[in-house]
């Protein structure tokens, strides 16, 4: 399916974004509200890090939704729930750049989600 296949493109492009502020990039004025700008520090590095393995997780459920998996069919719901939060957060994002390149990125995954669930 299209959509699964977008979310996890997407999916994709956030987990690099997260990994590089994992590593030391300085996109930090890019990320939760900006409050960080420049290079995260080391215990945001950590959770950048898992931010890595959740959007990993979170596009393994919605490609296993779109296969027809059961239990995924269900679980996708959970991450229709978890991208309208993480839209909604950054429409709020203090951060004039963060809310200019994620909003619309979130948007789409939004409705990629919400697409493959509303199919499985």
């Amino acid at each position: 399916m299209r959509a699964a296949l977008l979310y996890t493109l997407l999916v994709l492009m956030v987990a690099a974004f997260q990994a590089g502020l994992a590593l030391g990039m300085p996109w930090g004025a890019l990320a939760m509200g900006g409050a960080f700008p420049g290079a995260y520090p080391p215990r945001m590095r950590v959770a950048a890090g898992a931010a890595v393995v959740i959007v990993l997780a979170l596009a393994w459920v919605v490609r296993r939704a779109a296969g027809g998996a059961g239990w995924a069919q269900r679980g996708v719901w959970g991450v229709v729930a978890l991208m309208a939060l993480g839209l909604a957060l950054n429409l709020a994002s203090p951060s004039r750049p963060e809310r200019a390149l994620w909003s619309p990125v979130v948007a789409v995954m939004l409705a990629a989600a919400l697409s493959v669930a509303r199919r499985a």
